[in-house]
């Protein structure tokens, strides 16, 4: 047909693999299994929460396999433009269903980088008189980092680079990879 253009598959895209789905499902287990230890304690059902959308694999894997009480809410907030450069500004745009007073709640990410949402939202939830408030981040990348935060649970330390799969996107596109790969630079313009 004239005027469509053939698209790659996306795996053409991606520079190299960076983790595996094996690699990711087993630290996956493994976080879950920490978890379980250090909250088989508590009085309440563990709050957990996603950060929406990146972490929704990573949430679904670390959290179905957790086996003490917890109870599932999700969030969005975020302190990147359209560029994906980080503004300084942490928005919430969509807040949880559940009230945080009282309760140890454990945050899901996908990725931290700069430490600006993730520190807005541990001083979030403890102004809300949450009990705890606890991060699992299936990947850090340090080298970004502007707000030292403290990652209770982490899958990954990552070199910067661009990541995709496994949730992370690029455009709201390579979310639905099973592993995490590097992104080739001539998709995103990167140096």
């Amino acid at each position: 047909m004239k005027g469509l253009i053939a698209l790659k598959s996306k795996e053409d895209y991606i520079e190299r693999v960076l983790y595996t789905e094996e690699e990711i499902a087993t630290r996956a287990k493994e976080i879950s299994a920490q978890i379980s230890e250090d909250y088989k304690d508590i009085a309440k059902p563990l709050l957990t929460v996603g950060i929406l959308n990146g972490a929704v694999m990573f949430y679904t894997d670390v959290v179905r396999r957790l086996t003490i009480p917890v109870q599932f809410d999700f969030l969005i907030a975020s302190s990147y433009d359209a560029n994906s450069h980080t503004s300084g500004k942490v928005n919430i745009l969509k807040n949880l269903d559940n009230d945080p007073k009282g309760r140890d709640i454990l945050l899901v990410e996908d990725i931290i980088d700069s430490g600006t949402t993730m520190n807005f939202l541990i001083n979030y939830f403890l102004d809300k008189k949450a009990n705890s408030v606890k991060i699992c981040t299936l990947l850090n990348k340090p080298s970004r980092r502007k707000v030292e935060v403290k990652i209770d649970y982490c899958g990954f330390d990552v070199p910067d680079e661009f990541i995709v799969g496994y949730g992370l996107d690029f455009a709201q596109h390579y979310r639905n990879l099973p592993y995490l790969g590097i992104l080739n630079r001539s998709v995103y313009g990167g140096k």
